[in-house]
């Protein structure tokens, strides 16, 4: 079946067997890398990408489903050669450790910081409940998140 959607602002069809998973998608048919295999269950985030400026856990979502939806990965918030402010704080903080969930962490904060440009800790904590790190306390992402939301604010400037 023939599914199209908006991937990281290019209309894109691709050609899937219904019951494939939107992380099969972006990964085997698209090449899109930043999407990791994680737990595929839901509960790691580490396969997170934004459906219509949501976190979404891509494991979890059938191909036909992102049908005429607008999916974001990492890829798009590095434009020209140049990093986003949120993957600049990420790398200041200290927050990437090995890296493998670093991607949908990034995408959690992006989505967090458009809808609400200065979080509290706790509303942070609350966004980051779908991802999981192996490697960290969470303390440096809380940082990055917090360094990223002044460093968007002094960019919107």
């Amino acid at each position: 079946m023939i599914v199209s959607f908006k991937l990281n602002g290019e209309l894109v069809e691709v050609d899937v067997p219904p019951n494939m998973t939107l992380l099969d998608v972006l990964r085997r048919k698209l090449g899109i890398l930043s999407v990791k295999r994680g737990c595929e269950r839901g509960e790691c985030g580490a396969c997170t990408v934004l459906i219509n400026g949501d976190p979404v856990c891509s494991c979890l979502v059938l191909a036909p489903q992102a049908e005429g939806k607008e999916i974001i990965t990492l890829e798009y918030l590095s434009k020209n050669g140049e990093i986003h402010p949120i993957q600049e704080a990420f790398i200041e903080a200290g927050a990437i450790q090995c890296g493998f969930c670093t991607p949908g962490f990034i995408l959690t904060a992006y989505a967090l910081l458009k809808r609400n440009p200065n979080p509290t800790i706790d509303e942070i904590k609350k966004a980051l409940e779908g991802n999981l790190c192996r490697c960290t306390g969470y303390i440096k992402i809380i940082e990055a998140i917090q360094l990223a939301a002044k460093k968007l604010q002094r960019y919107s400037r």
